[in-house]
């Protein structure tokens, strides 16, 4: 009972319990028919949720305040860009991947630019942002959806041992942000200034630098789901990331990150992502209408908060 009691004040322990009711409650309503399909489904889907939400919930750490709202026009720009440069040549993948990281590095420098220099707020910045890279995405695109390489599309929808690809680079993205949260020294700086950023001053955390690298790691996470999101769908579309602003705040939120900054959670991440596909899929199979479904999602949402809202501050 002690291990069951310890188990539930994890943070990420409810997302994953959700995430398994609505699974569970699906191979019952299908009796069993589709269970390796819809598994599949939930970890090739809940991957491009998993990278973009690891990069929010870098920047959420930060403290309160801390948001970017530019990561749908990121997804965009960077796979719209990728594309016509690979032009469908197997040849220029790995100048296309660079690209897109560039896109990514170059968006969170102006993001950050924007919050330091004229001393915007983080989510007024962004979403200013978001608006000047949406436009160099639609001038880009230009209603032209260019088909990414052949050996990309390949890839980005096969699997591996029975994994797909894309949830393989999903867990190793994951891995790299754990290491970089739990074993290194900037981990220790961004848990800092989310707890008290005069008091992470004081100690002589470097805050402005490390919030630059955050807001610049996260733009290039986004870059790369939507370098990725384009190839595993066959093309870029302008609308392609439009779903991913509150899919990254909402995964961040269900997985346990504490809004007020200073706590955070990789594996939380996993278990939101993964019950968020996983309502909708269900919601779409009984018919329902997208009102219905949006609130419906909503007050599952709302639940789970209140389910996992008696955790101890901290406990992971």
């Amino acid at each position: 009972m002690k291990t069951l009691g310890r188990l539930s004040r994890k943070a990420w322990i409810w997302s994953w319990i959700a995430a398994f009711v609505v699974w569970s409650g699906a191979i019952v309503v299908t009796g069993g028919a589709s269970t390796i399909g819809l598994s599949q489904a939930a970890l090739t889907f809940a991957a491009f949720s998993i990278i973009v939400g690891l990069g929010q919930m870098f920047v959420i750490t930060l403290g309160p305040g801390n948001i970017d709202l530019s990561v749908p026009a990121t997804m965009t720009l960077a796979g719209t860009v990728a594309l016509k440069l690979m032009n469908v040549e197997n040849g220029m993948i790995l100048p296309g991947l660079l690209i897109a990281v560039l896109i990514g590095v170059t968006v969170g420098v102006c993001n950050y630019a924007l919050i330091k220099a004229l001393r915007i707020p983080p989510i007024i910045a962004t979403l200013s942002m978001s608006f000047i890279v949406q436009s160099a995405a639609i001038w880009t695109n230009r209603g032209l959806r260019i088909k990414p390489p052949s050996f990309l599309a390949d890839f980005t929808t096969a699997s591996t041992l029975g994994m797909p690809n894309v949830t393989i680079i999903a867990l190793l993205i994951s891995l790299v942000a754990w290491f970089l949260l739990e074993r290194t020294i900037y981990g220790r700086w961004i848990s800092a200034i989310g707890q008290s950023t005069p008091a992470a001053r004081m100690a002589g955390v470097p805050v402005d630098g490390t919030r630059f690298i955050t807001y610049v790691f996260c733009a290039v996470l986004a870059s790369l789901a939507g370098y990725l999101l384009a190839c595993f769908s066959g093309g870029a579309a302008l609308n392609m990331g439009s779903e991913y602003l509150l899919m990254s705040i909402a995964v961040v939120v269900l997985g346990g990150t504490a809004v007020a900054g200073g706590d955070s959670n990789v594996p939380g991440i996993w278990g939101a992502s993964l019950f968020m596909f996983l309502v909708v899929s269900m919601l779409n199979t009984y018919g329902l209408g997208a009102g219905i479904r949006l609130i419906m999602t909503g007050l599952i949402i709302i639940g789970v908060i209140m389910l996992a809202g008696g955790r101890q501050p901290g406990v992971r």
